[in-house]
């Protein structure tokens, strides 16, 4: 029985180590130290949404419809399948922006320093 390739140790979580690769048409066998793909890592959960995403070609709407969820959800389970793939939300960057522009409103911060922050995000 043909499993799916873990992208996690189930025993402690720790990231796995490929270290054989067997083709089923010739029986040819690479061995080595192979990583899994960053797909392969994503728990069930994003996995499934991942792949709901995808057929439903991203659009919103049609998701919200067919996990029977509401839009904040939506984006809630995007963000994360975002971050689990290791990239930065850029809603996050959206409020960091928006943080350092009320600093600078209030004085908090000079235009400078502001300048600055708005720089690093």
């Amino acid at each position: 029985m043909k499993q799916e390739v873990m992208g996690q140790c189930p025993i402690c979580n720790g990231a796995v180590e490929i270290t054989e690769i067997s083709c089923s048409s010739c029986r040819s066998t690479i061995r080595g130290h192979f990583r899994p793909c960053k797909f392969c890592t994503l728990s069930n959960k994003n996995k499934d949404f991942a792949e709901i995403f995808i057929k439903n070609r991203g659009n919103i709407k049609e998701i919200e419809r067919e996990l029977g969820v509401s839009y904040p959800t939506v984006k809630g389970k995007l963000d994360s399948l975002i971050a689990a793939l290791g990239y930065k939300n850029q809603s996050e960057d959206t409020i960091n922006k928006k943080e350092i522009l009320e600093k600078l409103y209030r004085g908090e911060i000079t235009s400078e320093e502001a300048v600055k922050l708005l720089n690093q995000v």
